[in-house]
């Protein structure tokens, strides 16, 4: 995958929006308000996704390019290298999984 690519398939999913509001390399992708995914402009690319504790450590521990979240909680977020280590299928799936959880919190927070 791509900058390209990654920002397509994150605007592709309901609700989402995205911004700079850090700084002009970091681009956030938010759904309802929420990030889900944070990605860099330039430099070597990488993803941030949120991710269950459980399976952080477990993605973690399978694919070397998987790594504790740069500058977000360690527990619930991941950095993913885009280094072709990882299938663009997974990474899509993870996105998912993110957009998910950021979801569900927002179902919840609203009852």
């Amino acid at each position: 995958m791509d900058i390209v690519e990654i920002r397509e398939y994150c605007l592709s999913k309901p609700n989402v929006t995205e911004s700079l509001p850090f700084d002009e390399d970091t681009l956030v992708f938010k759904v309802n308000g929420k990030m889900f995914a944070l990605t860099n402009l330039t430099g070597d690319l990488s993803l941030n996704l949120k991710c269950d504790p459980e399976k952080a450590i477990e993605l973690r521990e399978q694919y070397p390019a998987v790594v504790p979240g740069y500058h977000m909680s360690k527990v619930h977020w991941n950095t993913v290298w885009i280094d072709g280590s990882v299938p663009d299928k997974l990474i899509k799936e993870w996105i998912d999984d993110s957009y998910g959880l950021v979801c569900s919190k927002g179902k919840k927070a609203k009852r």
